[in-house]
């Protein structure tokens, strides 16, 4: 996992509510295990239209959605952020996620921010303007070229794994010594539990 500290850059000002994990990936895309090129069916719906304000922001290199409230609700569906990321957004900001959609964006590297309404009608206003947005996730704040400055509440224990870039597997492979050295002392204690060849 790519580790997260600042983003910076374009913003798509999309705004819209209650978007469901169908409309960020419909269902006909999840018969894939990888990840790669999810990102041609990331709202494909909404993409449909021609001059959308999704199609448009990834062509500027946008890497960050600004939504509205309860995104990502639905069906539980990790392919969500893994079409976000191929897509190239690093990051959403949003009044509220769902609980299933959050876990998801985390464990896979997408930075997912909450603000109050009135601050993602700001930057609604800043990103439709073409100014970039940054996220500093070291210092929890999100600020504007205007002086903008809205500051955000984040899990420590997920702050720290972004920063680190540790997903599940990173984390277990980051107690390798302590492992190792378990498995030695109840090697040493416990033979028979030792598998054959194992030694």
């Amino acid at each position: 996992m790519t580790p997260v500290s600042t983003i910076s850059g374009g913003a798509i000002p999309w705004g819209a509510k209650n978007v469901d994990t169908d409309i960020i990936i419909p269902a006909r895309w999840l018969k894939t295990v990888s990840r790669e090129g999810l990102g041609k069916g990331a709202f494909e719906s909404v993409r449909a239209s021609q001059g959308n304000v999704i199609d448009a922001g990834v062509a500027a290199g946008a890497s960050i959605l600004i939504a509205g409230d309860n995104f990502g609700c639905g069906s539980s569906r990790e392919h969500a952020a893994w079409a976000m990321l191929d897509l190239g957004l690093t990051a959403v900001i949003a009044p509220s996620f769902s609980d299933i959609f959050s876990g998801n964006a985390f464990k896979n590297g997408l930075l997912a921010v909450e603000l109050p309404q009135e601050a993602i009608d700001r930057l609604m206003v800043v990103a439709g303007e073409g100014q970039p947005v940054t996220i500093d996730l070291e210092n929890q704040v999100v600020t504007t070229p205007y002086q903008d400055r809205f500051t955000f509440h984040i899990d420590p224990f997920r702050k720290m794994c972004l920063m680190q870039g540790l997903d599940e597997i990173g984390l277990t492979l980051a107690e390798g010594n302590a492992i190792n050295a378990y498995e030695a002392r109840r090697g040493a204690a416990e033979p028979w539990l030792v598998p054959t060849g194992a030694a």
